[in-house]
């Protein structure tokens, strides 16, 4: 395997800069820009110089020997002054190194997942944590990259084997009397295995967690969308205009309210005689938009939003507006009227769909794998053929075995590692 290298700090400039190298010829990095390996786990002062002897910087270098490092591999560090100039010569002079390259983006923590330091559902969470942008997320993203996941899929996998192990004891010893049928505690352990993996289910999702709460604006044209989604926002992106159909193609903007993430969606105003072709298609988009939100808040009349949107009288304001019976919120967006008590009701619906602060979220693919694991031990439960029972707890094993990678193919470990910036 090559040794490679990238800037693993911030983007320069900054007061420090870590540039950091893994793989089998990390020591010999060290020697020709430091001149020696200091002592392990130690930052040691020293002048780095090029190849040809020209000082590069005055810095600190570190030495994590393998396998006992962040990717499983030989690991140096070189924490050098954060200037532009600086960082590029230190970098040119490793590159310069024969055996050693340039990282690509996510390598780092490919290398640590190849290496076992970490399974695939840490790396997620370890992604979702270099994405956060708001308290709740850092906390979730912290639990799974810290294995909340991981703990209890391993616990999951142990009691499995020990059902396997019943199984496959009563088909290979069916002749002997008292192994021949499985063990009466055997229905109530696979029982109680399938009820954690469904209580498991029930955990929020990663995706609405990574992009937020999405909240959709929807009703006919002028019906003061633009106007509301600005106020929800808090800033102009949105053009709002009394003329009716301003608004053509989806706008989406995030805001987090109380730490809280969402994902606001302004968009065109329904009606069924646009013939605009233009229009038309903004139209289309909007309705695709009410069919992925969590939350459609309905400005048009009363009764006529999709089914679980939130009725809004929106420009309450407005004296001469059509007034609803029995709306959720009245609000203006013009003098703030209503907009504290539909941003409360907001959050309070977002918390219900989110993890609670250092609760574990799972995504889409988890999900997916921990659905048909579920379904595995269903269909093995009261299943008379021992064959049969078998092959669903094999099945069950391989979905947590793609959960934490051990099974996992090139193009998933692509996806995953392709969302880590280059050093990470």
């Amino acid at each position: 395997m090559t040794t490679i290298f990238a800037l693993s700090s911030g983007a320069p400039p900054a007061g420090i800069a870590v540039i950091r190298v893994t793989g089998p010829d990390a020591g010999r990095a060290i020697e020709s820009i430091a001149g020696n390996t200091p002592p392990p786990r130690f930052a040691s002062r020293r002048m780095l110089r090029s190849l040809s002897g020209d000082p590069l910087d005055d810095g600190l270098v570190l030495w994590f020997p393998g396998p006992a490092s962040v990717t499983g591999e030989d690991v140096a560090e070189f924490h050098v002054h954060g200037g532009r100039a600086v960082i590029a010569a230190v970098e040119a002079a490793l590159q310069d190194i024969p055996g050693l390259r340039r990282a690509e983006a996510g390598e780092f923590t490919r290398r640590a997942f190849i290496n076992g330091r970490i399974d695939l559902a840490e790396a997620e969470g370890l992604a979702d944590l270099l994405g956060a942008e708001t308290e709740l997320q850092r906390r979730c993203a912290l639990a799974n990259a810290g294995g909340h996941l991981s703990r209890k899929l391993e616990g999951w996998r142990v009691d499995l084997l020990a059902l396997s192990a019943q199984v496959e004891a009563a088909l290979d010893f069916d002749d002997e009397e008292d192994v021949r049928e499985l063990p009466r505690r055997f229905s109530s352990e696979l029982c109680d295995l399938r009820e954690e993996i469904r209580a498991a289910l029930s955990l929020p999702a990663a995706e609405t967690l990574r992009e937020g709460f999405r909240v959709a604006l929807a009703g006919p044209p002028n019906a003061g969308k633009s106007t509301l989604f600005n106020a929800l926002i808090q800033t102009e992106a949105a053009i709002a205009t009394p003329i009716a159909g301003t608004t053509r193609d989806v706008l989406v903007r995030s805001i987090a309210f109380s730490g809280i993430p969402f994902s606001f969606v302004d968009m065109a105003g329904l009606r069924e005689e646009a013939h605009d072709p233009i229009e038309c298609i903004g139209i289309e988009r909007a309705l695709g938009e009410i069919d992925r939100a969590d939350l459609v808040l309905w400005l048009g009349a009363e009764g006529q939003g999709p089914p679980g949107s939130w009725e809004i009288e929106p420009q309450c304001d407005v004296r001469d507006r059509p007034r609803k019976a029995h709306p959720l919120f009245r609000v203006s967006a013009m003098t703030g009227e209503g907009l504290p008590q539909l941003t409360a009701a907001l959050i309070a619906k977002a918390q219900t769909a989110m993890p609670a602060p250092g609760e574990a979220a799972i995504s889409r693919h988890q999900r997916e794998r921990l659905e048909r694991s579920e379904a595995a031990l269903e269909s093995a439960t009261g299943e008379s053929d021992l064959l049969i029972v078998a092959e669903h707890l094999r099945s069950c094993r391989h979905s947590f075995d793609a959960i934490l990678g051990r099974t996992a193919t090139e193009d998933v470990l692509d996806t995953l590692f392709g969302r880590f910036c280059i050093g990470k």
